[in-house]
Formats: C-alpha cells, sequence, structure tokens
C-alpha cells in the first residue's frame, strides 16, 4: 500500500489535480465572494480566476513541476510568461463559457463549473507540453 502511495505521489498529474483543487478553492471561493457582494458575475468570474492564478503559480512551481523549473534568469521569466499565457488562455475560456450560460438564463454557477473542467483540460495541457517542458 505505502509503495503504491508513493507512486501516486510521483504522478505529475495527480500534484497538478491537488494544485488545481487547492487555486480551484481560491478561485471559487472569490467568485461566490464577490457575487455576494452584488458584482456580476462574468467579472466575479474573471476575479476569481486571476486570484486562482496567483494561487496555481505558487503550488505549480513548487509542488508540481518541481524539476521542470528554470531556477533564474531568462529561462524563468520565460517560464513565468507562458505561465501567464497559458492563464490567460483559461481565464478567457472561463469567462466566456460563464458568459454565455447567462447569456442563455442559465445559472452561472452551472457555467462555472462547465468552465473548471474545460479549463482544467487546457491550461493542464498547456502547461504540462510548453511551460513546464523538459528543461534542455
Amino acid at each position: 500500500m505505502q509503495a503504491m502511495l508513493h507512486r501516486l505521489s510521483d504522478l505529475t498529474i495527480l500534484r497538478y489535480l491537488l494544485a488545481s483543487v487547492g487555486a480551484l478553492a481560491v478561485d471559487m471561493g472569490s467568485f461566490l465572494g464577490l457575487m455576494a457582494l452584488g458584482l456580476a458575475a462574468t467579472p466575479a468570474s474573471a476575479a476569481g480566476y486571476t486570484l486562482g492564478i496567483l494561487a496555481h503559480w505558487l503550488l505549480s512551481s513548487r509542488a508540481v513541476f518541481t524539476g521542470r523549473v528554470a531556477q533564474s534568469g531568462i529561462a524563468r521569466t520565460r517560464q513565468k510568461v507562458l505561465f501567464v499565457v497559458s492563464a490567460l488562455a483559461g481565464l478567457a475560456l472561463t469567462t466566456g463559457v460563464v458568459a454565455a450560460a447567462q447569456a442563455l438564463s442559465i445559472d452561472p454557477r452551472a457555467g462555472k463549473l462547465v468552465a473548471i473542467v474545460l479549463s482544467f483540460a487546457l491550461t493542464w495541457w498547456l502547461r504540462n507540453v510548453v511551460v513546464f517542458r523538459a528543461l534542455a
């Protein structure tokens, strides 16, 4: 059992999933809190996602892609820029899905749930293949 748990901890996608859950908690907590304060769903979704981006960088660079994080200099700056670009792609997708749900008179929370799944798939692919690709 211990060997299986150790093997699971080595799986990058599992660590990414756990980091995403943490970032999602920041995102959703902010989204729901801002909506409760009266902010419209679309900007609340964008703000929550932005705060989730910050949490995700911290978790991804320190706990998920540890062996593939550039240490310093232009390579590290490049990774940060690519991470932000991947996050902006996820943000655009998230905001678009929530806006579409709202335009279709669908509860924005349901739209947000769909956006979570789609954004997870997109950002995992971008970060695994592009942002944190194996260092040369």
